[in-house]
């Protein structure tokens, strides 16, 4: 594999101006130019980056993109990378039978998505929405006497302990949260204080005050928290996802908020994006809304433009991409 043009798929522009990572790598060109001709003057450098659509894919070797286009495959690239950690969106067979290799963002995103699932538990527990609904119509409202509380010594468990998950338990244990997690291997990892396999899932959720879901979307993933599951969690507690919509079934959850089952919700994500206007996790009042957009921060590009540029270095010397899905 050769690296000689790197397109910004104009889908980026979902998450950040794609001028902003262009501009980030334009040291893929700078820093390293061939070498001089006879006449002393300098050829083009070796990589260029620039932006595109669909319809400029033709001369690329590699595109670094937010969503997936057919036009990738018709490209005949080399090399994709997703700013985004998640993949499931990416047809992983038909990349593999052409030889395009994958890689993804994961790794970068455990302080964003970390401090993004923790504000969403302290605004439950320090009651910030019911405020900001409160200034809105210019009410001075105070809740009742027992409705705030402190996230100190309030149970979390954490399901899906890999980088999002991980970020959310270093954050809620310098809280002085009880931190427990759920996770494939059930090995233990920092800042929790116990964990479980999936097979276990319903006791490690039991006595849980938040539940909060950092997995990949998997097969085994999909539907993973329904009914049963918000059964075996306390009528008090609180849904925090972060991880993809269709982790959680959307109708029990809808269910399970009507019926108190549980207290409430922080979705960050859904089963259908974006949620739309007719859907009832708009009106609840315990229920917190946020249009996917856990991971997002002003430097996310830098992020994205360091991870990029490592992969292409590591082309360049042979080794194993960072990342590399396929």
């Amino acid at each position: 594999m050769q690296v000689r043009r790197l397109g910004i798929h104009d889908s980026v522009s979902a998450v950040f101006p794609p001028e902003r990572l262009r501009d980030a790598l334009s040291d893929l060109g700078s820093e390293a130019r061939r070498a001089s001709d006879t006449s002393g003057e300098q050829s083009d450098p070796r990589v260029a980056v620039p932006v595109v659509g669909d319809d400029e894919l033709g001369d690329c070797d590699a595109v670094v993109t937010f969503g997936y286009s057919d036009a990738f495959l018709d490209a005949d690239l080399d090399w994709i990378h997703s700013i985004q950690a998640g993949y499931d969106r990416f047809p992983l067979d038909a990349l593999e039978e052409r030889g395009v290799t994958l890689t993804n963002s994961t790794g970068i995103h455990d302080t964003s998505v970390g401090e993004f699932a923790v504000g969403l538990m302290l605004s439950f527990a320090r009651r910030l929405h019911t405020y900001v609904r409160a200034q809105t119509d210019r009410e001075w409202h105070h809740p009742a006497w027992d409705e705030p509380f402190t996230l100190d010594g309030e149970r979390l468990c954490v399901v899906g302990l890999g980088t999002l998950g991980r970020g959310i338990a270093e954050r809620a244990d310098a809280l002085g949260m009880d931190v427990v997690g759920v996770r494939r291997s059930g090995e233990p990892t920092p800042h929790t204080e116990a964990v479980y396999t999936p097979d276990d899932l319903h006791e490690a959720i039991a006595g849980a005050k938040f539940v909060a879901l950092a997995v990949p979307l998997t097969d085994e993933t999909t539907g993973m928290v329904g009914a049963e599951e918000f059964a075996a969690m306390n009528d008090d507690a609180y849904l925090v996802n972060v991880a993809r919509g269709p982790v959680v079934v959307q109708e029990e959850l809808v269910a399970a908020l009507r019926d108190d089952d549980i207290a409430g919700a922080g979705l960050d994500v859904f089963e259908e994006e974006p949620l739309p206007e007719d859907s009832p996790l708009w009106d609840f009042e315990e229920v917190l809304v946020t249009p996917h957009r856990a991971a997002a921060e002003r430097d996310y590009f830098r992020h994205i433009a360091g991870l990029v540029r490592q992969n292409v270095e590591r082309v360049e010397s042979g080794d194993e991409m960072t990342n590399r899905v396929v």
